[in-house]
């Protein structure tokens, strides 16, 4: 008889967790794409140097 102890081995597994990791992944790489694509329409004098550096930046905020 259980008495709510559950061996994690006899559950199934479920999914979900790696689901939300990927999909923060997705939304992490989405926001990269776009703020590149923001700093080359709105800010065109930048050389490439500068702009990996904002996104390099914006990456140590996102964690």
């Amino acid at each position: 008889m259980s008495d709510g102890n559950f061996n994690r081995a006899l559950l199934p597994p479920t999914p979900y967790a790696s689901g939300v990791r990927m999909g923060s992944q997705q939304a992490k790489a989405k926001a990269q794409n776009a703020l590149r694509l923001a700093l080359e329409q709105a800010v065109p004098p930048l050389s490439e140097e500068q702009k990996e550096a904002v996104v390099g930046c914006f990456n140590e905020m996102m964690k």
